[in-house]
């Protein structure tokens, strides 16, 4: 035992706050003079000490040491008592004088406490629930050595009373109700034989419904099973011990102390073994302390130790006088003397323990002090840095940073880190990281510090361990994008790439194999292998440099994937929602910005292997873009271009520094260069013309690209022909025909005009018109062009010759010959027509007169009807006839109901005001005369037709102010 430290982890407590007086010290508290009687035996529970005494009175004392109440338990003396900790009830076992001498005076009483009584005017006592006969004569009366109650579910009691006879009676039941049952148990007799040793001590061992008794002898330990009929019994060892040095540890474990030693059992045998000389005078458990009251045989002196078996040490040593009885309440220990004086002795509080460890310097018996207690992992944690501190500055390194790797979760990293940042401590340092990221509590500094330190290390496999599990399926313990940062920047490329992969990031892939390794066919392939979502995210990513590097490759990638040309089975109808889910190649078309002759190609597979993408106006209009304009250069070219500048610069210096100086070969590369480029710009443009027109086909309503864009592109380019094909398109002939005035394209207008100037094919006359106004103001000889023309507006007689005239006057290059002929069948023409329309003026005349005559005669002269007969039936005319002033008779009979008009005549007069009906409905058409006058040659005739037939001039006058 002198190996083993002590401590004073135990104070005696003042009688103010553990003991019975008004805080004096320890030695003040004594039993209460109200009990007057010498203390037979003691429990504490439920915030009570009970005591009792020789003359047969209980005493139940307060916090303060104070008696609550006392009464009479007994008659003569209480031999044993136990307070109950699930129920506020007492078990005594006591003296009762008996008159009779066949009857035991041995009792047991259960009192319950919360049910008082009153007794006189100035005592109260508790409730007696029941009183039992502890001996009968199934079961002899002996000395009872010890006693125990357990409690099983309330009101079960399972009572254990041990007899010096070697016999244990026990009793069983419900207690208050006398539903019980008893049995004995019988330990081995005396070795000799002669009689049986007596039972020195008992203990209740229970887990879960079985039940188990400890018994103890001076010469032996058994173990009883209760939970089977009839109880088994079982010899743990051959040893045992005097009365009072039996306890029960709060495992279960069996206590007991030997001089020579205190011995713990479990069920099955005897287990540790703890060599302390002494008497044992008492043997006790209390939170985890092993308690012993060690007598000296030579003084009779007896001193107090609590062990702390765990750590090896003396928690508290002092020393006592002569005790009676000991028991453990409200946190403390609890020692009633011989004499009545109470000694309270309780545990210090954790920090002021760990303060008397500090200043010794004893971190390790403080550490295993708060473990052993179960302290909270701060309070742990707290202990570990105090004595990594004191490692660390004893240059303990190695020793103080396993201290600080235990306070992980609880010390801030950054506190361990700063210690260590110096570059001799770094493989420290590199340990706690480690640890750090083992438990998942890495930030993202923390990963980028312990990459640090390998890459300094130049530790290759410590970095592949922390990088690469061994399966390589395990979790990710660190930021991905830090490792990946610090791993580019140290050089490692491989292990950022494995992780970058493993975390599925794939953008952060692809982008070290492009930017640091240039590594682009991989890329590709690393691509291809991607679904089309993400393979699309990465292209758009990362494919200008694709595009730059690898063109060819990276557009059959990306037709793949909008096209799905990979996967025949996936593709759908036109009216499928999948061609909504693939990608539009208008979405790649940035990565192109520098190399538009791959978008080119790119936009035109693509057209070819997709007839309807919900893309396609945005594709034509970039395609026509691509075609249309001027500048577009190839890599081939621009690779050409550069290389052999490089070498022209090159030479122009070798040139200079040797005295001469030539450029019949640059001269050369460069009109090479211009053709080759003149002839790219006429390639485009017949691909452009070619896809204007595919794209807006006679069978389209709508062109499938934006025909304004389209007309800003051919006029911003000079592309000639595309305006032609958009102009005639959407009907803009004038401006065709501007667009060969432009180029001075004589032949071409004529042409253009033929073709767009016949109005049987839908076409516009005035456009002869409008080329003749452009041959009269040109002002230069043009007489071929003009005969021709001329030839045209006589055939569709769509200018009159004095418009022709006049327009081809301005022009002084032009001669009266051009226009003789012309102007000499023109004016035969209008003498003939000139001559008919007189003829019909005369005859028209003729007609007027002859009417106005018969008007006049039919109002002034009377009329003579001399017919016969009925121009009806024929027959002769009688009486009643009617006549007519048409110079019709009929009878009245043949007439009818209409004898108002002729029968003969009013066809025809029906018909003209049939005409002359429409007529004016027409009037009030004004959409039919304007269609009239836009679809006829001559409007003039028509304004005149509608002048003759009377139509405009009857217009009629609204009256002013509604009148």
């Amino acid at each position: 035992m002198y190996q083993w430290r002590k401590f004073e982890f135990f104070e005696e407590k003042a009688a103010g706050r553990g003991g019975g007086g008004g805080g004096g010290s320890s030695s003040s508290a004594a039993v209460p003079a109200e009990i007057a009687g010498r203390v037979t035996c003691c429990s504490g529970g439920r915030g009570r000490v009970a005591v009792g005494c020789d003359d047969g009175t209980v005493g139940l004392l307060d916090r303060g040491f104070r008696l609550s109440y006392g009464f009479q338990a007994h008659a003569a003396s209480v031999l044993f008592l136990q307070q109950l900790k699930q129920k506020n009830v007492l078990v005594t076992v006591g003296d009762d004088d008996q008159s009779s001498s066949q009857s035991s005076a041995i009792c047991l009483k259960v009192f319950d406490l919360d049910k008082v009584q009153e007794e006189g005017s100035s005592t109260t006592a508790p409730f007696c629930v029941q009183i039992l006969r502890v001996f009968t004569d199934q079961f002899p009366q002996a000395k009872i050595t010890s006693f125990m109650v357990l409690e099983e579910a309330p009101p079960i009691l399972l009572i254990a009373i041990g007899l010096d006879n070697g016999f244990i009676y026990c009793i069983k039941g419900d207690i208050a109700r006398e539903r019980i049952t008893r049995f004995k148990l019988q330990v081995e007799a005396a070795p000799d034989g002669s009689t049986s040793l007596p039972i020195t001590g008992i203990g209740f061992r229970v887990e879960g419904q079985a039940h188990q008794l400890f018994a103890v002898t001076p010469s032996s330990v058994s173990l009883f099973s209760l939970h089977v009929q009839p109880p088994r019994r079982q010899t743990l060892d051959q040893i045992g011990c005097q009365t009072n040095a039996v306890a029960m540890s709060d495992r279960m474990d069996l206590i007991i102390g030997r001089p020579e030693a205190v011995y713990f059992y479990e069920v099955d045998g005897r287990g540790p073994c703890w060599a302390f000389d002494g008497e044992k005078k008492f043997v006790g458990w209390f939170r985890g302390y092993l308690l012993c009251i060690i007598e000296d045989q030579r003084t009779h002196k007896g001193t107090l130790n609590v062990y702390d078996l765990k750590n090896r040490l003396i928690a508290h040593s002092m020393p006592v006088g002569d005790v009676s009885h000991f028991v453990c309440e409200w946190g403390y220990i609890i020692l009633i003397m011989a004499d009545k004086k109470i000694l309270c002795i309780g545990e210090k509080d954790m920090e002021s323990k760990l303060d008397m460890l500090f200043k010794k310097n004893l971190y390790t018996v403080a550490i295993n002090l708060v473990q052993s207690q179960q302290a909270d992992p701060a309070s742990t944690a707290e202990v570990l840095r105090k004595y990594g501190d004191h490692l660390y500055g004893k240059q303990e390194y190695d020793e103080a940073m396993s201290q600080y790797i235990h306070t992980i979760g609880h010390l801030e990293p950054s506190y361990v880190i700063q210690k260590f940042l110096d570059a001799k401590r770094i493989y420290n340092l590199t340990n706690y990281l480690e640890k750090l990221h083992d438990r998942g509590l890495a930030s993202k500094d923390h990963t980028t510090l312990l990459l640090n330190c390998y890459t300094k290390l130049k530790d290759v496999e410590k970095l592949n361990d922390f990088i690469k599990d061994e399966d390589g399926i395990g979790e990710i313990k660190f930021d991905v994008e830090t490792a990946i940062r610090v791993c580019r920047a140290a050089g490692y490329h491989e292990h950022a790439m494995f992780v970058a992969k493993k975390a599925g990031r794939h953008e952060l892939y692809l982008k070290i194999l492009l930017e640091d390794l240039g590594r682009y066919d991989e890329a590709l392939q690393y691509i291809s292998g991607l679904e089309a979502n993400q393979a699309g995210l990465t292209v758009k990513e990362y494919g200008k440099i694709l595009v730059e590097h690898r063109p060819a490759e990276t557009v059959e990638i990306l037709l793949r994937l909008c096209t799905d040309v990979g996967d025949p089975t996936t593709r759908r109808g036109s009216n499928s929602m999948h061609l909504l889910m693939i990608p539009s190649p208008m979405d790649f078309v940035n990565i192109f910005v520098h190399s538009p002759q791959y978008l080119m190609e790119f936009l035109e597979n693509y057209i070819k292997a997709v007839k309807d993408s919900p893309a396609q106006t945005e594709i034509h209009n970039t395609l026509l873009e691509l075609y249309i304009s001027n500048d577009l250069s190839f890599p081939s070219m621009s690779q050409e271009n550069g290389f052999e500048s490089h070498n022209i610069t090159e030479a122009k210096g070798k040139e200079t520094a040797n005295g001469y100086k030539s450029g019949t070969r640059e001269k050369a590369n460069v009109g090479k260069e211009d053709t080759k480029l003149a002839k790219n710009i006429v390639d485009r443009r017949r691909k452009g013309l070619a896809l204007l027109k595919s794209a807006w086909t006679s069978e389209m309503e709508d062109p499938l690209y934006d025909v304004d864009l389209a007309l800003i592109l051919c006029n911003t380019h000079a592309f000639k022909d595309g305006l032609l094909f958009l102009y005639e398109k959407l009907k803009l002939y004038k401006e065709v025909i501007s667009c060969y005035k432009q180029a001075h394209d004589h032949q071409g207008l004529i042409a253009c005009c033929k073709k767009l100037g016949d109005s049987s094919q839908g076409g516009d006359p005035s456009l002869w018109g409008d080329l003749l106004k452009y041959f009269g103001e040109l002002g230069e000889d043009c007489s071929t062009e003009v005969k021709e023309v001329l030839t045209y507006i006589e055939k569709e007689d769509v200018v009159p010759p004095i418009v022709v005239l006049q327009t081809l006057s301005k022009n002084p290059c032009l001669t009266l010959s051009v226009v003789k002929d012309y102007i000499a069948r023109k004016l035969e023409q209008e003498s003939k027509l000139i001559e008919e329309d007189r003829k019909s003026i005369d005859k028209y005349q003729e007609e007027t007169e002859l009417m106005k005559r018969e008007i006049e005669d039919l109002k002034t002269n009377a009329k003579v009807f001399q017919l016969s007969k009925c121009t009806a039936c024929t027959f002769t005319l009688d009486l009643p006839a009617v006549h007519f002033m048409c110079m019709h008779s009929f009878h009245l009979r043949c007439l009818g109901d209409n004898e108002k008009e002729c029968p003969e005549c009013a066809p025809e007069y029906r018909s003209v005001m049939e005409a002359k009906q429409k007529l004016e409905q027409n009037a009030r058409d004004h959409d039919l005369f304007f269609r009239q006058l836009r679809g006829s040659k001559d409007g003039f005739s028509v304004i005149a037709d509608y002048f003759s037939k009377g139509i405009v001039s009857k217009t009629t006058v609204p009256p002013e102010n509604g009148r």
